[in-house]
C-alpha cells in the first residue's frame, strides 16, 4: 500500500465535491474549521455546480477533482458531502495519475465509492474521515479531533481505539488489513469493475444510517452469500443509527446478530466513525494494518501508519 505524505500546518487542502450538493452555510462552516486547524483550505467555483440532486454533471465534478490531484501544491483532498453520485467519476479517473501523485484523500457515506477504487484500484491508503459540510461544520461536535489528527498527521500507527458505545458481540482477537465504508455503497457495487473486493484476512469496517431492519439483513445476507465475508478475519460496525424498526424492535443491533450469527471471528459493534447521531465521528485509515479486541474491553488497534514522513514516500 502507497501512505500519503503526512500533513502539516500550512498545507493547502481542496475541497471538492464527487457526490451531492451542499449547504452554503454549512460549507462556509466547515471551511472556517478547517483553517482553524492550521490548514489552508481552498476550492474552485466547480463546487457550486448544480445538477439536478448532483453537485454538477459527472465530467465536470471528475475534472475538479483530476485538477486537484495533479495540483503539487495540494497535500489533501477532502469531501464536502456524501449523499450520491461519487461512483459515477470512477471511469473518469486516471488511476496512474492518482497512485503516481500520493494525496490525503478523506471521505465518508457515498464517497466509501471512491474510498475503495483508490484502496483497489491505486493501492492507496484513504481515509473514512469527516467531510466539509456535516462534520467539519459542527466543530468538535461533529468529528474527533484527535484521532483525525493523529491519523493524517502523524506518520506512525494510531494504536487503540476505544470508546464507551463499543461492545463485543462476538469475542476472540484478529488482525489484517482494515477495509470498509458503508454498507450501502458496498453491496451496490458488487457485480460491476468496480466491486468491493476485500483482501482475505481483512477486518471489516461497515457503517450505515436510516436504513430499516430488514434492508440491514438483506445487505448483510448479500455479503456472505456473495463469499467476502468468508475472507473476513474480524467485523467492527459502527452504531447503524436510526436503523430500529418503528418502535425500537428490532433493533440493528439484533439484526446483526441474527444474521451473523456462526460468523468465525470477533465482532464489535458502536464504534462512531461515519453516520453517527450523538457522537463525534471517529477518522478510520483504510488499508492499513489493523486488529480487533473484542471482549471485556473491546478495542480497535491500529497497527501502521496510514502516512508517511514528509520526507519520503513508502
Amino acid at each position: 500500500m502507497i501512505r500519503p505524505p503526512a500533513l502539516q500546518s500550512g498545507d493547502r487542502v481542496a475541497l471538492v465535491a464527487p457526490a451531492s450538493p451542499f449547504d452554503r452555510q454549512a460549507f462556509e462552516a466547515g471551511v472556517t474549521e478547517i483553517r482553524a486547524l492550521g490548514f489552508e483550505p481552498v476550492f474552485s467555483q466547480a463546487v457550486f455546480e448544480r445538477d439536478l440532486y448532483l453537485a454538477g454533471s459527472a465530467e465536470v465534478r471528475a475534472r475538479d477533482l483530476v485538477t486537484a490531484w495533479r495540483d503539487p501544491d495540494i497535500a489533501a483532498i477532502v469531501a464536502a458531502r456524501g449523499g450520491y453520485g461519487s461512483v459515477q467519476l470512477l471511469p473518469l479517473l486516471d488511476r496512474e495519475v492518482v497512485a503516481g501523485t500520493p494525496k490525503v484523500f478523506i471521505g465518508y457515506s457515498d464517497i466509501t465509492s471512491m474510498l475503495a477504487w483508490l484502496l483497489q484500484a491505486c493501492g492507496l491508503v484513504a481515509f473514512h474521515g469527516p467531510m466539509v459540510e456535516g462534520r467539519f461544520a459542527r466543530g468538535v461536535e461533529g468529528y474527533d479531533r484527535e484521532t483525525f489528527m493523529r491519523a493524517v498527521c502523524r506518520p506512525e500507527p494510531m494504536g487503540e481505539i476505544t470508546h464507551p458505545a463499543m461492545e463485543s458481540l462476538h469475542d476472540g482477537t484478529a488482525g489484517g488489513m482494515l477495509v470498509g465504508g458503508t454498507l450501502t455503497q458496498l453491496v451496490a457495487s458488487l457485480g460491476t469493475p468496480y466491486a468491493f473486493d476485500p483482501p482475505a484476512g481483512c477486518v471489516l469496517f461497515l457503517d450505515d444510517i436510516a436504513e430499516r431492519p430488514y434492508r440491514l439483513d438483506r445487505m448483510l445476507t448479500q455479503l456472505r452469500l456473495s463469499g467476502l465475508l468468508a475472507r473476513v478475519s474480524a467485523i467492527v460496525f459502527n452504531g447503524l443509527p436510526r436503523c430500529a424498526a418503528e418502535g425500537g424492535s428490532p433493533t440493528a443491533r439484533a439484526v446483526v446478530q441474527r444474521v451473523l450469527e456462526g460468523f468465525h471471528g470477533p465482532i464489535l459493534f458502536g464504534l462512531p466513525s461515519g453516520h453517527t447521531d450523538d457522537a463525534p465521528m471517529i477518522t478510520l485509515p483504510f488499508g492499513v494494518r489493523a486488529r480487533v479486541i473484542a471482549g471485556r474491553r473491546p478495542a480497535l488497534v491500529i497497527d501502521e501508519a496510514a502516512v508517511s514522513p514528509r520526507s519520503a514516500r513508502v
